[in-house]
C-alpha cells in the first residue's frame, strides 16, 4: 500500500506500523529532493527549537527540512488547535510537540503513529523510566521524549537553614516566621492543581488511577493527602492569593519577599537572579517534602514528547528527524538556551548542565527519578483532570479534621470521567 493508500482514520498500532512501512518500501519520503516536515509545537522564547533543527536539517545532507507551525503558548489552547486539525485528519502535520499528558487521549484517538522499532534504542538510551512512561499507550511507545520538568522545594537560606523534611515540618516551620513564612504553591482550578494532588496523593501511597480504567484512590492515604492540602490552605502559612495561585504568581510572591517557602519549576532560578537579585542571593533548593514521613516524597513531572502524526505524508523521514532532534547533544543545547531538563540522566554529569543548574542539577535529576506521572495512559485523562480540581477547588474548602466528604466528593467524579459519563 503506498502512499494515498492509508486507511480512512488508523486505530490500531499495528495497522499504523504497518503504513509506516509501506511508505518506506514505496519509496515515498525524500523523493525528487528535499521534503519540508512541518513542526507543530509551542514558542520558545531562546530559540533552540530553530537551532537544533537547522543542526538537523544539515545532518540529513538535505534530505529533509523543518518548518515550524507554532503553537499558542497556553497548553490548553495549543492541545484544542491540535484536536481540531487531527480530527479533520490533516495532512500538514508531521512533527508533534506534545504535552506528556496528551499521550493517552492521542494515542486513543489515532491520531499518532508508534514509533519504529529501529529508532527505539537511540531514543530510550539513557531515559529516565519516569519519562519513558509518559511516551506509552497500552505498553507501546508512542512518542519520543525531548525534554523533561519537575518542581523543587525552593527556599530562603536566611530565613530556614535546613530545609523541611515533611509537610508537617515546612507549615510549623512557616508559622513560626510569621508574614515572611509564606509557603507559595499552585492550587488555582486548572492543571497546576492537578499537578500537586498527584503529588500529594502519590506521596502519601496511593495513586489516582490503578490502571487505564480502573480507579485508585485508597482511603486513608487520599485523605491524609487531601487534609495535608486543607491545613496548609487554612493556615497562616497560605499566600493570601491561594485559591487563584499559579505557578506565577507563586513566583512573583516568592521574588517579592514576603515567603520563605515556594514549589515551582526551575525557571523561577533565572527569574530570581534578574528580578530579585536580594532574594537570589539566598536562594536554595531541594526535593519536595513528604507527606507520610516513611513514604519518599513522588515528585510532579511534566515536559515536552515528539510525536508524528498518523497523518503525514512522510513519516519515515519525520522519525528520523525526532531521532536527530532528540539526540543528547540537542539535548544539551535545549537546557543551555531554554532551560528546560533534559531526558537523559546521564547529561547531568556534564558540566554544561552543572552550569545551568549550579548547586541544583542533582536535584532536578533525584526529582525526575523518583517522580509520579499523572495518569495521562488514560485516554479519558482530560477529564479525569477536570475531576479532580473540580472535586478539590478550593482547597481551603477541605476539612482538614475530616477531609471524607472532599474524598467521597473526589471519587466520585474521577469514576464519573474514567465512565465518560459527560457530567463535567
Amino acid at each position: 500500500m503506498c502512499r494515498g493508500e492509508t486507511p480512512h482514520r488508523p486505530i490500531a498500532a499495528f495497522l499504523l506500523a504497518a503504513a509506516v512501512a509501506a511508505l518506506v518500501a514505496c519509496g515515498g519520503d525524500g523523493e525528487g529532493g528535499s521534503r519540508e516536515l512541518t513542526w507543530f509545537i509551542q514558542s520558545q522564547p531562546g530559540g533552540a527549537l530553530e537551532e537544533i533543527a537547522a543542526t538537523c536539517e544539515e545532518q540529513s545532507g538535505g534530505r529533509y527540512t523543518i518548518g515550524f507551525e507554532l503553537l499558542p503558548s497556553d497548553a490548553s489552547q495549543a492541545r484544542e488547535q491540535l484536536v481540531r486539525r487531527l480530527g479533520a485528519e490533516d495532512d500538514t502535520i508531521d512533527l508533534i510537540g506534545m504535552d506528556i499528558i496528551w499521550t493517552g487521549e492521542f494515542a486513543n484517538a489515532g491520531w499518532i503513529l508508534p514509533v519504529p522499532d529501529q529508532i527505539r534504542p537511540a531514543v530510550t538510551e539513557n531515559v529516565f523510566d519516569t519519562v519513558l512512561e509518559t511516551a506509552s499507550f497500552e505498553g507501546e511507545m508512542v512518542n519520543v521524549p525531548i525534554w523533561s520538568n519537575t518542581q523543587l522545594l525552593w527556599y530562603r537560606e536566611d530565613l530556614v537553614p535546613e530545609p523541611p523534611r515533611t509537610w508537617d515540618e515546612m507549615i510549623a516551620m512557616a508559622q513560626e516566621l510569621g508574614p515572611q513564612g509564606t509557603i507559595q504553591l499552585q492550587a488555582n482550578r486548572y492543571e497546576g492543581l492537578m499537578v500537586w494532588a498527584n503529588y500529594m496523593i502519590e506521596s502519601a501511597g496511593t495513586t489516582i488511577l490503578q490502571a487505564p480504567e480502573e480507579i485508585g484512590l485508597e482511603q486513608d492515604p487520599t485523605e491524609l493527602a487531601l487534609s495535608t492540602m486543607g491545613r496548609v490552605s487554612r493556615s497562616s502559612a497560605a499566600a493570601t492569593d491561594i485559591t487563584t495561585s499559579t505557578e506565577d504568581s507563586a513566583r512573583l510572591g516568592f521574588e517579592s519577599g514576603e515567603s520563605a517557602f515556594m514549589i515551582n519549576y526551575p525557571f523561577v532560578f533565572p527569574s530570581a537572579q534578574e528580578n530579585a537579585p536580594d532574594i537570589f542571593e539566598n536562594l536554595a533548593a531541594t526535593q519536595l517534602p513528604r507527606v507520610d514521613p516513611s513514604i519518599e516524597s513522588a515528585p510532579p513531572i511534566g515536559g515536552i514528547n515528539l510525536g508524528v502524526s498518523a497523518f503525514s505524508d512522510s513519516p519515515e523521514l519525520s522519525f528520523e528527524a525526532i531521532e536527530c532532534l532528540v539526540s543528547a547533544e540537542n539535548q544539551l543545547q535545549v537546557a543551555e538556551i531554554e532551560g528546560l531538563p533534559p531526558v537523559r540522566s546521564d547529561l547531568y554529569d556534564r558540566p554544561e548542565l552543572q552550569e545551568v543548574y549550579p548547586g541544583f542539577a542533582d536535584q532536578i535529576r533525584s526529582s525526575i527519578e523518583d517522580a509520579a506521572p499523572r495518569p495521562s495512559g488514560s485516554a479519558a485523562y482530560q477529564d479525569i483532570s477536570l475531576a479532580v480540581q473540580r472535586a478539590i477547588h478550593p482547597t481551603t474548602d477541605i476539612d482538614p479534621a475530616d477531609p471524607t466528604p472532599t474524598y467521597e466528593r473526589l471519587v466520585d467524579r474521577v469514576e464519573q470521567a474514567i465512565e465518560r459519563r459527560g457530567l463535567l
